[in-house]
């Protein structure tokens, strides 16, 4: 036991100093997004603490729930402009996606410098509207600039290995992870300081150097050796990969032409955003119903930070065992399992535990998702892909979200309906995985 512990720890560390060492060699591709995504995810930590530090903890409970349900609708509005618009011009232009980063970034600059002027004030809306546009921007561009890097990269053989997209995405969600802890430190030590406004500018000099940072991305796919009728084999378990030949949507065209492995994919992704936006403002006002401890709040937010550490640790070695569609039932199982944990510990330490196994299962859920697309949908599908997918996902947070908001649930209540949601989408997603296979394969009648 004493030796497999030993290995495990050894195996998490060769994790974290490939990460490391991947954003430390800014000469490739791959670091460049690496170094890129690392200041974003800390610009985006800096601005989440200020509008915190005004729109939730320094009012009462009352006027935090109008205040937050407003801001909650605004997280949706932003894919109206990303989605249908950003999405083919991502797809259609070869220097749209390092253009579109920097543009995010630069704009964010400038707003980040008017709004510490104006963080109590009714213009703070608009202005957190347009942070979240260019943050969903961000976001979007982010998914499709992985396979570019990706095929940049050189590979022993010069063939392209699709299995090495979960790590990739992995790699990105340790880096940011440990990008957002770490600038929450200094973020929440100037917020008691100097106050919301100091944050605000601090972010702005954050989002300078996002700037500079992406300005360094590649334009355009490096060319790879076309790859010979043998490379022409999944790489993914031949089992996972069954519906990787041409299907019946295909002759629809582009737009009808989702894949159903990544449909059903999507499916259990929106439950685990859902999950993850009930349990975030459950908890935040549930701890505040009963006048806990500031420190609490810190706990709460500390395990769910770990647990996203954890889960992107663990996806690459998972990875090596499970296939990406067995990665996700497993996380709505394990999420499914903590919110049984804590409706019958009836202690805080178990609400913080729960959040903690919640923020590794989405966190391990999301590049298997990510894979996913980048393997099955053809890159000029991408953009507008991941700008689908991501508006569909900030929906479903926010309609979690927004049932606590709305309603006052005891932390017991709530943590059955994490229980339930979450067995109910491992449920649906593995019973419509099964029916879509009989019935690619023709033995569903």
């Amino acid at each position: 036991m004493a030796g497999r512990s030993r290995a495990n720890a050894a195996r998490i560390g060769r994790q974290l100093r490939d990460a490391l060492a991947d954003l430390l060699d800014q000469r490739t591709p791959f670091g460049r997004l690496a170094a890129t995504h690392v200041v974003m995810t800390a610009g985006d930590t800096l601005l989440t603490i200020s509008l915190a530090g005004s729109l939730f903890f320094s009012i009462s409970p009352q006027a935090a729930r109008g205040k937050v349900f407003l801001y909650l609708v605004l997280t949706v509005a932003p894919f109206v402009v990303v989605s249908p618009l950003l999405g083919p011009f991502i797809d259609r232009s070869r220097g749209a996606r390092r253009l579109l980063v920097v543009v995010s970034a630069a704009i964010r600059v400038v707003v980040c410098l008017v709004m510490a002027g104006n963080l109590h004030s009714l213009l703070l809306f608009p202005l957190a509207f347009v942070m979240l546009v260019c943050s969903k921007i961000y976001l979007v561009t982010k998914g499709a600039l992985v396979p570019l890097v990706a095929e940049a990269a050189p590979r022993p053989d010069g063939n392209e290995d699709h299995e090495e997209m979960a790590t990739l995405n992995a790699r990105l969600g340790l880096l940011a992870s440990l990008a957002g802890f770490l600038s929450s430190l200094p973020a929440i030590a100037v917020l008691k300081l100097l106050g919301g406004p100091w944050v605000l500018r601090l972010d702005a000099l954050v989002f300078v150097a996002a700037t500079v940072a992406g300005l360094r991305l590649p334009m355009r796919r490096s060319p790879r050796p076309r790859p010979g009728p043998e490379a022409a084999t999944p790489s993914a378990p031949e089992e996972e990969d069954a519906w990787a030949r041409p299907g019946p949507l295909a002759a629809l065209g582009a737009r009808f032409n989702t894949h159903p492995e990544v449909t059903l994919a999507r499916s259990a992704m929106s439950f685990l955003k859902a999950l993850v936006g009930f349990l975030t403002f459950e908890i935040a006002f549930g701890l505040r119903r009963m006048h806990a401890e500031t420190g609490w709040f810190g706990l709460v937010l500390a395990a769910s930070v770990a647990g996203a550490l954890v889960g992107v640790l663990l996806v690459p070695r998972l990875r090596r065992s499970m296939s990406e569609p067995a990665l996700l039932a497993s996380a709505l199982w394990l999420a499914a399992g903590a919110g049984v944990m804590a409706a019958f510990a009836h202690l805080l330490a178990a609400q913080a535990f729960m959040a903690f196994l919640i923020g590794l299962a989405a966190a391990a859920g999301k590049p298997a998702f990510d894979a996913l697309v980048q393997r099955h949908l053809p890159p000029a599908e991408q953009g507008r892909a991941f700008a689908r997918f991501e508006t569909w996902f900030q929906l479903w947070w926010v309609c979690g979200a927004l049932v606590p908001v709305i309603a006052t649930l005891p932390l017991m209540s709530g943590d059955i309906i994490i229980a339930a949601v979450a067995a109910a989408g491992a449920l649906s997603y593995l019973t419509g995985r099964r029916a879509a296979r009989l019935r690619m394969t023709g033995t569903g009648d």
